[in-house]
């Protein structure tokens, strides 16, 4: 699932396709450098967004099975542009049932993007331990980190931050989220299972220019601190004031840490 709305996935998608880790979709791009053609599962596609950035990086004769439990993203990412040799079905499945299920059939890489940060840590298990045994390689991108840095600073950032990330750890639909912790988890779980990894950092670098996006980062971190309730609301507010002020004086920056990993089994088909 990906519980986004499209016009959110549309405003981030550039940011993410900037901060993809060149190391880490480098090691993708090597692993099946000698193929002619690769099967793909992407769990929680979106609008597709997975595909247009690794499958240009990948072997000329494509086959996708784009997987979401969202109808409408499933039908904007089915209208993509037809692309020669890429072959695309979209499979409305919620993930949190049986996601095991999820990854049958011949596959040859699986893939996600801003996904394990909202799993929780059971989940991430059962789909660790299906990769392993079937030997499928596992490229996850753009996982949250917990770490945000705002210029110019503020007295609260550090505050809202906090609420931020205690937020990330809810439930959202998988379980109490692994939140920022899940790239950390999902490396040492990989590597538990005699996986070798590739790591890298993918962080947003969203400058002054970046108004919308930066807004609708800053409206969505004010109510997640609003919803933990473990801050005031009217210094939530006046946070809100103090940076959107910042934004529209043309003096705000923001950088948002996530990482990329690519993981390997150590006997691949």
């Amino acid at each position: 699932m990906s519980g986004f709305s499209a016009d959110w996935l549309a405003l981030r998608e550039p940011f993410d396709l900037r901060a993809r880790s060149p190391a880490v979709l480098d090691a993708v791009a090597s692993y099946f450098a000698r193929r002619d053609s690769v099967r793909v599962i992407d769990l929680a596609c979106g609008t597709g967004s997975t595909l247009r950035a690794l499958g240009p990086r990948l072997p000329p004769r494509q086959n996708w099975t784009l997987l979401d439990n969202d109808p409408s993203l499933l039908a904007r990412a089915a209208s993509m542009p037809t692309i020669r040799n890429v072959t695309v079905t979209v499979v409305a499945r919620d993930l949190n049932r049986d996601p095991e299920a999820a990854l049958g059939g011949a596959v040859d890489l699986v893939t996600t993007s801003a996904l394990l940060d909202l799993v929780s840590e059971a989940w991430l298990d059962r789909v660790a331990n299906a990769l392993t045994a079937r030997a499928i390689p596992f490229h996850a991108a753009l996982s949250y980190d917990g770490r945000i840095a705002f210029t110019p600073p503020d007295p609260f950032d550090a505050a809202i931050v906090g609420a931020v990330n205690a937020h990330q750890r809810t439930d959202k639909g998988f379980g109490a989220a692994l939140g920022p912790a899940a790239a950390e988890v999902a490396l040492a779980r990989f590597a538990a299972l005699g996986c070798a990894a590739v790591q890298g950092t993918s962080d947003w670098q969203i400058g002054p220019a970046d108004r919308d996006m930066q807004t609708a980062l800053l409206d969505g971190w004010a109510s997640a601190a609003r919803e933990i309730g473990t801050l005031p609301g009217q210094e939530i507010t006046g946070w809100l004031a103090r940076r959107r002020a910042a934004i529209a004086a043309g003096r705000s920056s923001l950088l948002v840490g996530h990482i990329d990993f690519f993981a390997v089994p150590s006997t691949t088909r």
